[in-house]
């Protein structure tokens, strides 16, 4: 016997098995036998094959070459043993006859005769497409040995089938619809099944009654008749007789026959008998004429939902789904809702939150806004009968599978945000759309959606990613105001709040902080980055390298490169960091200029561009412009790594009238260029380029007037000439620069250490050549829309003139007296009469309407402003009456303002010509307006950059009001106020302008001619009033008019205090300084600091003292006490003043808060305090503090600006009066001072509870109490456990008249009110307290405090006690002491 194969054996060794196999002759242990056709149901193997049972090859393709049509040679077949041919066929002939082949089908077209086929007209049908192929109900009676078949090739095999056999015809008649039909409608659905559908559809005869059961041959047409008969009568009867009749028979029948009619197996029996005996008769379908054949609804699928639900309404469907359709065997009909009519719209007003829908515009839509549903805005599940959709349907629209799904979804999103930024919405939504969908991940889903590829898609996220990150008008606004002055300085767009959760971390220990910022966790991911920096999270997801790749490679559309370079302008305004990271992307700036930059490009014409690749770019030329700003290095790179030089002269060196280029593009361009050559200049570079395109900007320049002319004159126009002279003004300033000092704290000191190669010969001719521009401009101020319509040229002008004289001032080569004169002939002809126009008084009167700080409404802060994400947006930031508006007076003065003082400091002749302009009315009305006590504006991005343009010109002012009053005292007009704007200007300037608070500091807080009081008996009326309020008459030498005469002396020395204590950072200090003095070369970058908070804080004349407390606080040896007790000394006089003759300059300083910095001249250490000058300030302060108009807005609970808690410092404050005071009484006043009643029990209890021993040392007299005795006294003490120390004091002895009369006094009296209290509301714990109080006062043996606590009447300060005494007790506390001492003697209660 034979062994099988096994595993591990070769080929070789199977054929060598076959070859044994074959030589033994065995028998196979298999036998093949041959199975039937599939569609010829069970064969019987037993039974021989049919002889027209025989395979047959078809091919399914043609094949690649044609047979060959030569005869072959002639083959016999082999009989098979099972069916032998027939002797008298031959088997070619029969394998011809069989043969399928396409050459056998081509040699011989006969055309089919269609002259007696009926043409059949499509039927007409209500739906909108043709019915759905439905599967026949024949054919689910047929078996299933064909195999798995489509339902295609079912059909087609059908319709072969068909065409070979011949079926029986026989006439079937179609009956029209009776006029009743409608009746069936009435009925329930469960009649409904078992009611005749005919109104529906025309019958083929009976369904109960077949004729079985005849004998006879007519049986079927005797059906026929009956049921012919029955249509009749139905016909004749009404619809309430057939239901009436209906109920009848139901009623008559039994109830399992009715269920048995009605059930679907009847039905099921029938079609199945109907179809098995088609299929023996050969017979196929019944084509009916004239109608569409309607498939049968099965009366189960209703009853289904009945037998579920029986209370439910049946499901009322435009179209009835039939099981015979495709996946439609179990029929869910929750999930057929959608194909019902919408539900009626809710029309009634609710008062509950309903869920934002917008419209594909990105509108907000109305809960009870009716739209038709042809719009497109109902394809949604969750309030099915309102339009629009969800945030959330939006969101799951992103994520569908087809490319036009999500572009809709990103592009509707997109409108969305840019509405919501707009402030469209109002206060139409709770909550904020912008932090909602951050919260949601809107922004990776943007990032997500950048990978895509398909481009509608990519395009989509782009224009949604430029909606979030770029506000509407920031831009704008920017680019407007860059010719103002210092209008290329800008803060970064970066959250200042992002530094709150390391500030935060600064409490942790030291070694708290190794572990959180490990390497591991030290690397944030995006998500955590987003949450507080939208810009930086989405630099952490590749952003850069996707931008530069989609610019690069993929080309996009002119839209979506503008989006882009939108996107790179907004993510270079975010910070030096992020400019950086643009400009070090790999390929990023390259593809930039090299495609949209170029130096050649063809033609283009007005009207949409189809690519703007290799077409020259604005936007593309301000994103580099805005690089630049970033920092000096950067702006050096650009210009030596990328070939920018070439790129502006080509750009410049054409006029844009003459550029191939559309004329707002050509325009834009221009200006563009001109910008980021002002910025290269404002570091000192870019010079080079001056000599170079020299005749192009005198052709410019010669060319203004000209457009000047131009009526109306064009916005862009415009904005070019003023980008021109900003170029000619910072060029100017380059001849005057020096070579920057070696510095290491100058980021930026040595990247250009070369001074300017331009000389003055070389600008010195372009001054002729701006001035009568000016004097163009000027003729139309008395038009307000023509100079409205010239936007910033006037300024740009004047800043010309200013940077003109400043650098010719500074030429040493050059004679002074030249300047000079051209300076007094500028004066002469221009300045001068120009102050005298009404007009420009018109603009000085405006000043309070445009203001920011006096209209915090312009500072408001955008409704859907996020912390994470920063813009300028505000809500009235661009009124025509606001500081950026078109009617704002704020550039045109604030460089006017900035020119006098160039002339003032270079010709101090000049000054009292000058002087006049600050006497104008509007200007003094505004000073007035901005010292008013208002709150100050909630400090914003946009109110940060508002308010430094505004401050700009306060200073100006202010400094040539110092210069006026310096040279000629005499003409120092409103001194007092200008003085009282210093003060103010001072504690409100923001980072970046310390330049300005270094120089009002040293020019202007602590001038001497800003104090008038000083000449006009000041010291005398204060020593005047301070008798009048306190009525007594002290020594001249140590009042407060001597102190206020001695500070006035004193003012150089409390000048260098403070400029040594208000110090600001050096590397700030220098950075601003160049900027403001116009030394370019150590101009680091113009971006200024990210403004968190105002320079200086609002207590900032107090800054010594805190700084000395800090340093005793310290471990490290503090200062010397020479230097401690001057330092003390000079803040305290330089107070004193402010609080004589500037209490407006100390109002934003809580009384709590000065208590609190005067507090700490007793902390520093144990003898400040014992000097006497010191305690003469310290004394004075004090009164002014216990002023009773001060006393009322003294609040000690409130939280206080600098201080952690009032409590914990006043606790040390007894700690060290309790160690060092050795009873002084200023030290005791100042203890004293909290202790009043209204203030917190806390304070009381803290010298009562843990500091009693200070008790001791408090002997203030009662005559020297700041306060009057009855704000310790008044109302009666409440507290139980202060009662019991107050009793507890006094009866040890520890609180006696003799060591602290003044809490002697408040003792005695809260204590006999509180033992005499007759209140019924008080609770058991407190009655006993007081029944045990006056029973151990009773039986006290100091017979004085017995009678202090017993016949206690009234505070009185005049006596020695404190407090007047009843001479006998009042009947009232008589006869309660004698009911409880009688009670007590019998009850023998005795308390120790």
């Amino acid at each position: 016997m034979l062994s099988r194969p096994k595993p591990g054996e070769s080929e070789v060794d199977l054929l060598r098995f076959q070859s044994q196999f074959l030589a033994t002759g065995a028998a196979p242990a298999v036998q093949l036998v041959k199975k039937g056709s599939r569609g010829g149901g069970n064969t019987n193997l037993d039974q021989p094959l049919l002889q027209d049972c025989r395979d047959v090859v078809t091919l399914d393709n043609l094949p690649d070459s044609p047979p060959a049509l030569v005869p072959a040679p002639p083959k016999r077949a082999r009989p098979s043993p099972g069916c032998p041919l027939p002797e008298h066929e031959d088997p070619e002939e029969r394998l011809n006859r069989h043969d399928q082949h396409v050459t056998a089908v081509l040699t011989k077209i006969i055309e089919r005769d269609t002259s007696s086929v009926a043409v059949n007209l499509p039927v007409p049908s209500g739906v909108a497409f043709p019915p759905v192929f439905h599967r026949s109900q024949e054919r689910q009676g047929k078996s299933a040995t064909s195999g798995k078949r489509s339902i295609f090739a079912q059909e087609i095999a059908a319709k072969r089938a068909s065409e070979t056999s011949v079926p029986p015809v026989r006439e079937v008649s179609t009956l029209d619809p009776p006029d009743g039909a409608a009746s069936c409608e009435a009925l329930t659905p469960r009649e409904q099944g078992s009611q005749l559908p005919w109104g529906s559809r025309g019958f083929q005869g009976p369904h109960l009654v077949t004729g079985k059961g005849l004998g006879s041959k007519n049986a079927e047409q005797e059906a026929q008749t009956i049921h012919e008969e029955n249509i009749a009568k139905l016909h004749a009867m009404a619809p309430e007789e057939i239901l009436r009749e209906q109920q009848q028979l139901l009623a008559q029948l039994d109830p399992s026959l009715v269920a048995f009619l009605r059930s679907p197996s009847l039905t099921h029996e029938q079609a199945g008998e109907k179809t098995t005996e088609e299929q023996r008769s050969g017979g196929h379908s019944v084509e009916v004429t004239g109608e569409e054949p309607i498939v049968p609804t099965f009366a189960s699928e209703p009853r289904q939902e009945d037998d579920l639900d029986p209370g439910a309404p049946a499901l009322a469907l435009p179209v009835t789904p039939h099981k015979e359709w495709v996946h439609m065997d179990t029929v869910e009909l929750e999930k057929l809702h959608w194909t019902q009519d919408l539900p009626p719209l809710r029309k009634k007003q609710t008062q509950e939150r309903m869920q934002a829908r917008f419209n594909l515009q990105g509108e907000l839509l109305a809960p009870d806004v009716d739209l038709p549903t042809h719009l497109g805005l109902h394809h949604h599940g969750e309030e099915a009968e309102r339009a629009g959709y969800s945030l959330q349907e939006l969101f799951h629209l992103t994520r569908s599978q087809v490319s036009q799904q999500r572009a809709l979804a990103l592009h509707v999103l997109a409108q969305v945000v840019s509405r919501a930024q707009a402030g469209e919405f109002g206060d139409r939504l709770v909550g904020s759309v912008l932090r909602l969908l951050l919260d949601a991940g809107f922004l990776f889903l943007l990032r997500f959606s950048l990978d895509d590829r398909v481009d509608g898609v990519i395009a989509a996220a782009i224009r949604a990613l430029r909606a979030l990150l770029v506000a509407s008008g920031d831009e704008e606004l920017l680019d407007s105001t860059f010719s103002w002055y210092r209008g290329a300085l800008v803060f970064p767009l970066m959250p200042s709040q992002e530094d709150e959760d390391d500030e935060d971390e600064d409490e942790e220990p030291p070694a708290e902080k190794v572990k959180r910022k490990s390497p591991e966790q030290g690397k944030r991911p995006p998500s955590d980055l987003a949450r507080h920096d939208v810009i930086k999270g989405l630099l952490a997801t590749n952003l850069l390298p996707r931008l530069r790749y989609l610019l690069e490679v993929t080309c996009p559309a002119p839209s979506v490169v503008l989006d882009t370079l939108a996107v790179l302008i907004r993510l270079a305004r975010h910070s030096l960091e992020s400019a950086t990271r643009v400009l070090e992307c790999p390929r990023l700036i390259e593809t930039v200029v090299r495609e949209f930059l170029p130096t050649s490009w063809s033609p283009v014409g007005a009207g949409p561009a189809a690519s703007l690749h290799r077409v020259p770019c604005a936007a593309a030329m301000k994103l580099l412009r805005v690089l630049a700003s970033a920092g000096r290095n950067i702006a050096a790179r650009l210009l030596s790594s990328f070939d920018l030089p070439s790129r502006l002269s080509r750009f410049l060196a054409e006029a844009p009238q003459e550029m191939a280029l559309p004329p707002e593009e050509a325009e834009a361009l221009s200006i563009e260029a001109f910008r980021l050559w002002a910025v290269a200049a404002s570091y000192g570079q870019g010079a080079d380029l001056y000599r170079e395109l020299y005749p192009v900007l005198m052709r410019a320049l010669q060319a203004v007037p000209e457009e000047l002319s131009t009526q109306p004159p064009r916005p862009l126009s415009m904005q070019r000439i003023a980008s021109l002279l900003t170029l000619l003004a910072q060029l100017t300033l380059a001849t005057s620069s020096t070579t920057p000092e070696p510095s290491s704290d100058s980021a930026g000191a040595s990247v250009s250490a070369t001074p300017s190669s331009i000389t003055w010969t070389q600008v010195s001719g372009l001054q002729p050549l701006v001035e009568p521009c000016l004097r163009q401009t000027l003729k139309l101020l008395p038009r307000p829309e023509m100079w409205q319509a010239l936007g910033p040229v006037p300024t740009a002008c004047l800043l010309f003139l200013d940077a003109h004289y400043q650098a010719w001032s500074q030429q040493p080569s050059l004679c002074p007296g030249d300047w000079l004169q051209d300076m007094e002939r500028l004066s002469e002809s221009l300045l001068l009469p120009l102050l005298r126009t009404p007009t420009l008084g018109s603009l000085w009167d405006s000043l309070g309407n445009c203001s920011p700080l006096c209209n915090p409404q312009f500072c408001v802060r955008a409704p859907e402003a996020l912390p994470s994400l920063v813009s300028l947006g505000s809500t009235g930031g661009r009124l025509s009456l606001s500081l950026a508006g078109s009617a704002s007076p704020f550039p045109f003065l604030t460089a006017l303002l900035c020119l006098f003082n160039t002339l003032a400091r270079i010709h101090k002749g000049l000054c009292d010509q000058l002087a006049v302009i600050l006497a104008t009315p509007g200007l003094q009305n505004y000073f007035l307006q901005c010292l008013a006590p208002m709150a100050p504006p909630h400090l914003t991005p946009f109110s940060a950059w508002a308010l430094r343009h505004e401050y700009h010109l306060q200073y100006l002012a202010l400094i040539l009001a110092q210069k006026v009053a310096t040279v000629q005292p005499d003409l120092a007009i409103n001194a007092t106020l200008h003085h009282s704007m210093v003060l103010a200007l001072l504690s409100r300037l923001l980072p970046g302008s310390e330049h300005l608070a270094h120089e009002l500091l040293l020019s202007c807080v602590f001038r001497l001619e800003f104090l008038p009081e000083r000449a006009s008996g000041g010291p005398e009326a204060a020593d005047f009033s301070d008798r009048l309020s306190l009525g007594s008459s002290k020594d001249s030498g140590c009042g407060r008019g001597a102190l206020l005469a001695q500070a006035c002396q004193d003012l150089p020395s409390i000048r260098s205090c403070y400029l040594t204590h208000c110090s600001l950072a050096r590397a700030s200090l220098l950075a601003s300084q160049a900027s403001y003095r116009g030394e370019l070369q150590r101009v680091p970058s113009l971006l200024l600091p990210v403004p968190k908070e105002p320079l200086l804080p609002t207590d900032w004349p107090f800054l010594p003292l805190i700084h000395l407390y800090h340093q005793a606080a310290d471990t490290a040896p503090g200062l010397p006490p020479a230097d401690t007790i001057g330092t003390a000394l000079r803040a305290l006089q330089w107070v004193l003043v402010l609080e004589s003759w500037r209490p407006q300059a100390l109002w934003a300083v809580p009384p709590a808060a000065r208590l609190a910095r005067l507090m700490c001249v007793f902390l520093v250490d144990s003898e400040l305090f014992r000097e006497t000058p010191v305690q003469h300030l310290v004394a004075a302060l004090l009164a002014r503090l216990c002023q009773p108009q001060v006393l009322l807005d003294l609040k000690l609970d409130c939280p206080l600006p600098g201080l952690a808690s009032f409590p914990d410092l006043y606790a040390s404050f007894l700690e060290h009066f309790e160690a060092v005071s050795y009873g002084d009484h200023l030290f005791g006043a100042l203890v004293l001072l909290p202790l009043q009643r209204r203030f917190s029990v806390a304070l009381r209890l803290a010298l009562f509870g843990e500091h009693v021993g200070a008790l001791r040392a408090l002997g203030l007299p009662l005559t020297q109490l700041p306060v009057s005795l009855e704000c310790y006294t008044e109302p009666p003490e409440d507290n139980l456990a202060l009662l019991q120390l107050y009793f507890r004091a006094l009866v040890t002895g520890v609180l006696c008249p003799r060591w602290c009369p003044v809490l002697y006094a408040v003792a005695v009296a809260h204590v006999n009110s509180f033992i005499f209290s007759q209140d019924p509301k008080s609770s058991e714990e407190v009655k006993a307290s007081r029944r045990s109080l006056l029973q151990k006062t009773w039986l006290l043996a100091d017979e004085g405090l017995r009678q202090h606590l017993l016949h206690y009447k009234l505070p009185n300060s005049a006596l020695p006690e404190g407090f007047e005494l009843y001479p006998q007790l009042p009947p009232l506390r008589q006869q309660y002491l004698q009911r409880l001492t009688s009670g007590t003697l019998q009850n023998g209660v005795s308390e120790a």
